[in-house]
């Protein structure tokens, strides 16, 4: 066989690419577009393992395929380089997050080109870079000056409200804005002074700082948002979480919300993303309804989906952090309450929501009055009720709902029944919505839909509450307390907060002696000297990790524009991203803020599309499999995984990279380990079998593959090949390095077809029918899977036909030079090298993918399967076009079937045409 020299065949080619810019595409072309985008990855120090080039490899393909498909591609690649990991690095070092995150990039970088990728390394950005966060500093400001307008429902420049409150007060204006913003006359808006008009336009605007009860992590010495948080720990370190409350800055993203939802309509998406996203945004119809407080003159104000049920109230329950929690507590609770609500308060709310079990809850002593029957309901306060949804306050129906029940069983609470088809159990609630409504004064005898209606009427007509549509979405913390992020370009003047000028951004991130919080408690940039403008303190908070990820898909239209933060025919040209790549766990982080910035920037006419991704992929995990020797429990012996039942083992996690095919590399794992040194093997026919075990690929299990060493063993193409053969790119799947051995082999005898030996020998005769045939079944095959995304069967395709091929000893340049093409974009390198092999001199990514012809597949003969009284006896070849009569007469008159048949008349005989023939004697 040939040699293969992957090792100089890809440095060749790679560097080839980068001194012809190959992958650098215009922003004007007579070429349809086509955007094709990875998520940008944050650069950590441990760089990529085999898992992580899954949805990049998967990506080139398709981004390579599309080129040769007549599109000019934008297929580019930067880093999101603000991150936690860096500067706790700094905290820890001294050493400046910059530094260590140039650092981690060059490595990526140096990964990611050893892969071969397509990518147009001109348009490289980092969101750490001062002329790439100027825009988002300038985005910020933009949003920062604008408010929602229900009326118009889009956002519109804040000139345009104080434009309004000027003429006519607030009385008219229909927006959103802060719960309680009150009414005020032109005149009273018109005699506001500055600051107390400047505060007032902040419940308004869709950037704004109020006090906000938020996710306090000390341990990271910052906010975090809910998505970041799990069961009380954040989700990077695992770190402990508390609520506090403190001045924060927050984006309205509930503005959008509704826009939100019916956008999900019109893109490609998953449907379990969209659906995580239609949860998360939460939308419920209902009526918000009074109930007072008894010797008071305070109301508690509940929203509620199931008015239907409100004569099965028997109690209310309010939020640990609601405002109404001090009013309402008397003196005898006051102890018990205020033990209760330090404890629920610094539970995170997917805690809160998701621990159903435990039931807790504390008397605030206090009463309120049923809006229609007057009767007296006591007032609780329990952790699964939240102040951020709703009104943070609910009317218990216990028939009804599961908490609300377990709630009144735990405390002896009345468990009315409202429904005739309710059927409790003395651990059940019953939601049902079948039958009618009794025990409900004017709702009874009628159906739960029915009543539905009727109440909201009867609540509006009685001015005790309104009809309501509400979401569980809320407004985005916009604020870190962290130094390496982007600095927020705002000063302070007498406490307001104002936008530096366009002409002095980027605001750049300032030098400082230590990352830490200051003495007084101040984020880290509290630390920096002069850290004002003219005399005037800048903010110290930095954004949040989201903030460069919501619109740098925009940037990278037009990456070196340093007037525009994308210019307007970059812009017009590439539109938006026709096919996005990236993990699902971002649903409710990233692609959610992504999609707010995209409707805001159009809303703004800044851009023309109001979503900022065609289609979306979420590439699957690979998982790691781990390897174990098992090591005899009291002594310094490992026995072999055939034989470890013989004795008491605990298994031991062992370096997947000193294992093949299950067989252990005795020496190098003495070596890796000091307690195993002077160990004895127990083995198996002279060999140490490791067991093994699927688990997620992490350091801690030693099951981490890194890609370079494979790329060192066997070449980038083979790599790029074996990991989308593994399956398909959406699932989860794990990871074997012992079956990437066929995939090389695969391309080595590729590589075989094209050579004599050592010696480069293509034929120019004219291919047969056969052959065309393999090469027309590729071309349709691969181009169908490029659309699908099934690359997997892509790679079974190409190792059937070259099967095939080396059958035949095909060496025919009509056939080699097209199924070269087809190969591209799965193995570049080789590809490249054979295409200037065959004489070209321009790249193979600028050939035109082949025309498939229908009538190669087209078959001129079908071969049936006789069977005579049942048992196949002989294959025979008839005409594609043969009738029923001429297949039957055929068969008859074959000699091996005339042999079995032995001399008999056939009594019947079955044809089944293009599939077989049954006769029977």
């Amino acid at each position: 066989m040939a040699e293969y020299n992957f090792q100089g065949i890809e440095k060749k080619w790679q560097q080839y690419w980068k001194n012809q810019k190959v992958y650098e595409v215009p922003n004007e072309s007579d070429k349809p577009k086509y955007y094709m985008l990875d998520m940008f990855p944050y650069p950590s120090g441990a760089g990529l393992h085999v898992g992580h080039p899954l949805g990049y490899i998967a990506s080139d393909i398709v981004s390579r395929y599309k080129r040769l498909k007549g599109f000019n591609v934008l297929h580019p690649m930067g880093f999101d380089s603000f991150g936690l990991p860096a500067e706790q690095y700094a905290i820890q070092t001294g050493q400046h997050p910059a530094i260590t995150t140039d650092e981690n990039i060059a490595r990526y970088k140096e990964q990611l080109k050893a892969l071969g990728f397509s990518y147009d390394w001109s348009r490289e950005l980092r969101t750490s870079d001062p002329k790439f966060y100027k825009w988002t500093q300038w985005i910020f400001k933009l949003i920062y000056n604008s408010w929602y307008s229900n009326e118009t429902d889009k956002a519109e420049h804040i000139d345009v409200l104080i434009a309004i409150l000027e003429k006519e007060g607030n009385v008219n204006i229909d927006a959103a804005c802060d719960a309680h913003t009150p009414i005020i006359t032109a005149e009273e808006w018109n005699n506001f002074s500055e600051k107390e008009q400047q505060l007032f336009l902040l419940k308004y605007r869709l950037t704004y700082q109020a006090e906000t009860t938020v996710n306090w992590c000390p341990a990271l010495g910052t906010v975090l948002s809910n998505d970041e948080v799990k069961d009380g720990y954040s989700e990077r370190g695992g770190h402990p979480v508390v609520k506090k409350t403190m001045p924060q800055w927050s984006m309205r993203i509930t503005a959008y919300a509704d826009r939100l939802l019916t956008g999900l309509d019109k893109i490609d998406w998953p449907e379990p993303i969209k659906e995580m996203q239609r949860n998360w945004i939460g939308k419920s119809y209902g009526a918000e309804v009074d109930f007072k407080v008894e010797n008071s003159e305070q109301n508690i104000r509940v929203f509620t989906t199931r008015i239907d049920t409100i004569f099965g109230v028997s109690f209310m329950v309010i939020a640990p952090e609601s405002e109404l929690v001090n009013e309402l507590v008397t003196d005898d609770q006051k102890k018990e309450v205020d033990e209760y609500v330090s404890v629920a308060k610094n539970r995170s709310e997917r805690e809160r929501m998701s621990d159903a079990k435990n039931v807790t809850g504390v008397f605030t002593g206090s009463y309120a009055l049923h809006p229609f029957t007057e009767e007296k309901i006591p007032i609780y306060i329990a952790d699964y009720v939240l102040a951020g949804y709703g009104t943070g306050a609910v009317m218990a129906v216990p028939s009804g709902d599961q908490r609300d029940f377990d709630f009144a069983k735990k405390f002896d609470l009345p468990i009315p029944l409202i429904n005739d088809a309710q059927k409790l159990t003395e651990t059940e609630a019953d939601p049902t919505r079948d039958g009618k409504i009794i025990n409900s004064d004017f709702l009874n005898g009628i159906t739960p839909t029915e009543a539905m209606e009727r109440g909201i009427q009867e609540v509006e007509k009685r001015g005790i509450g309104v009809r309501k549509v509400n979401y569980k979405l809320r407004d985005a913390i916009f604020g870190r307390q962290r130094y390496w992020g982007e600095p927020i370009p705002v000063y302070y003047e007498d406490g307001i907060p104002k936008l530096i000028p366009d002409e002095d951004l980027p605001l750049n991130l300032p030098k400082v002696d230590e990352y830490l919080p200051t003495e007084d408690g101040d984020p880290p940039l509290g630390r920096a000297k002069d850290w004002n403008y003219n005399g005037h303190p800048y903010e110290l908070s930095t954004m949040p990790g989201w903030a460069g990820s919501s619109w740098y898909f925009f940037r990278y239209m037009d990456a070196h524009n340093e007037d525009e933060f994308c210019g307007e025919n970059a812009r017009a040209y590439w539109q938006d991203v026709d096919f996005y790549m990236g993990g699902s766990e971002h649903a409710t982080g990233h692609l959610l803020y992504s999609r707010f910035w995209t409707k805001f920037l159009c809303d703004m006419g800044i851009i023309e599309v109001d979503e900022f991704a065609k289609k979306l992929i979420n590439q699957g995990m690979i998982q790691g499999r781990s390897n174990f020797a098992y090591r005899i429990n009291g002594e310094n012996k490992y026995v072999s995984k055939g034989l470890k039942n013989q004795y008491d083992t605990t298994p031991i996690h062992v370096d997947v990279n000193i294992v093949k095919d299950d067989i252990l590399d005795i020496e190098a794992f003495k070596e890796s380990r000091q307690d195993a040194t002077n160990a004895e093997f127990i083995l198996e026919d002279g060999k140490y079998i490791c067991g093994w075990e699927v688990e997620k690929m992490s350091k801690s299990k030693f099951n981490v593959v890194n890609p370079d060493e494979l790329v060192e063993r066997y070449g980038a193409d083979t790599l790029r090949m074996y990991e989308m053969f593994l399956g398909p790119i959406e699932q989860s799947k794990p990871w074997n390095t012992n079956g990437i051995e066929g995939v090389y082999k695969f391309l080595r005898k590729f590589w075989s077809l094209f050579h004599d030996g050592d010696t480069f020998s293509i034929s120019e005769e004219k291919p047969t029918k056969e052959e065309l045939k393999v090469l027309h079944g590729t071309i349709k095959k691969v181009a169908d899977d490029a659309e699908k995304l099934s690359l997997n069967t892509s790679v079974s395709t190409f190792m059937i036909a070259v099967n095939e091929l080396s059958s035949m000893k095909c060496n025919k340049r009509a056939i080699l030079e097209p199924m070269t093409i087809i190969l591209s974009p799965f193995a570049p390198h080789i590809a490249e090298e054979l295409w200037h092999l065959l004489g070209h001199e321009t790249s193979v990514v600028d050939a035109a993918y082949p025309a498939f012809e229908e009538k190669y597949l087209v078959e001129d003969s079908i071969e049936y399967p006789v069977s005579v009284n049942g048992k196949m006896r002989a294959k025979i070849s008839f005409a594609a076009d043969a009738s029923k009569e001429e297949v039957e007469s055929g068969a008859l008159a074959n000699e091996t079937i005339q042999k079995w048949m032995d001399g008999k008349e056939p009594r019947k005989v079955i044809v089944v045409p293009k599939k077989i023939v049954n006769i029977v004697v």
